[in-house]
């Protein structure tokens, strides 16, 4: 199943599909929803919603981020081994954590402001982006999966000059409109093997960046556990996975985003979110 979160001509909706052409938007079927975490904990509604209704394309609506108020936004650092040597730092004994802002969410195919006060060293990072389904509290790694409702495409932007100057990522990853996620959310039972799974990028066409899943330093599982150690995930969290090789900062010499560049980011089977980067002076 998909889940995305369109603009309807009565404003923001939900909508569902389980073929990827059409979708059900919940909203006409009564299944009124204002968040993510909601709907997950709704989801025999919307499964019985979907059986019920007819179903539309949304195509000609704008979408928008398929992860509505979430609770927590967690991203991890340098979890690709090559990622960590393109920017010339040691590799974590550890997952490196750190959170990006609930202001920071963007729709898949929305501009992205840089410029100005903002940042003049924007960056792209594109990653797999786990949805938790249920709340884990210290949980094990081999009960971890239990806790993923479904998996986005994510493009972690990064301010490189205020991550270097603050010595910490929060400023730097926060800016508003600097978590572009979507285009929706694909539910974990539709996806055999994530390790698997591609994670690619590009800029203006040109490709920068492939991994696979399975690169990862520290696993998925593993993350889940090790953050449910000291803190509840609940539903609707998000966890941004980490970056394959072939960001900007790791090019000699390192190559910023400017005013138009176009930046697409794909996970294989996920999908691909659009976006370009303008200057807001």
């Amino acid at each position: 199943m998909r889940i995305a979160r369109f603009q309807g001509a009565d404003g923001a909706d939900f909508a569902v599909s389980s073929d990827g052409g059409t979708w059900t938007a919940l909203a006409p079927t009564g299944v009124v929803v204002h968040s993510t975490a909601e709907l997950i904990a709704r989801m025999d509604e919307v499964r019985a919603a979907m059986t019920e209704s007819t179903p539309q394309p949304i195509a000609e609506h704008r979408l928008l981020s398929p992860v509505h108020r979430p609770g927590k936004i967690l991203a991890i650092g340098l979890n690709y081994v090559a990622h960590a040597a393109e920017t010339r730092a040691e590799l974590p004994e550890r997952p490196l954590i750190f959170a990006k802002y609930s202001s920071s969410l963007n729709g898949p195919f929305d501009d992205v402001v840089i410029g100005g006060t903002v940042t003049a060293e924007a960056d792209y990072e594109s990653e797999l982006a786990v949805v938790i389904g249920r709340d884990a509290k210290r949980v094990s790694a081999a009960d971890a999966m239990e806790h993923v409702f479904g998996y986005a495409v994510a493009n972690d932007v990064s301010a490189r000059d205020h991550q270097r100057r603050d010595g910490q990522f929060s400023r730097s990853k926060s800016a508003d409109g600097f978590c572009p996620i979507g285009p929706w959310i694909t539910t974990a039972d539709e996806v055999d093997d994530v390790r698997s799974l591609a994670v690619t990028s590009t800029v203006n066409g040109e490709q920068r960046q492939r991994g696979v899943v399975s690169d990862l330093v520290f696993d998925i599982p593993t993350l889940i556990a090790y953050l449910s150690a000291t803190i509840t995930l609940e539903a609707g969290d998000v966890i941004l996975t980490g970056t394959p090789p072939g960001v900007g900062l790791g090019m000699t010499p390192p190559v910023f985003l400017a005013d138009g560049d176009v930046v697409e980011c794909t996970v294989e089977r996920l999908g691909t979110i659009r976006n370009r980067f303008v200057d807001g002076g």
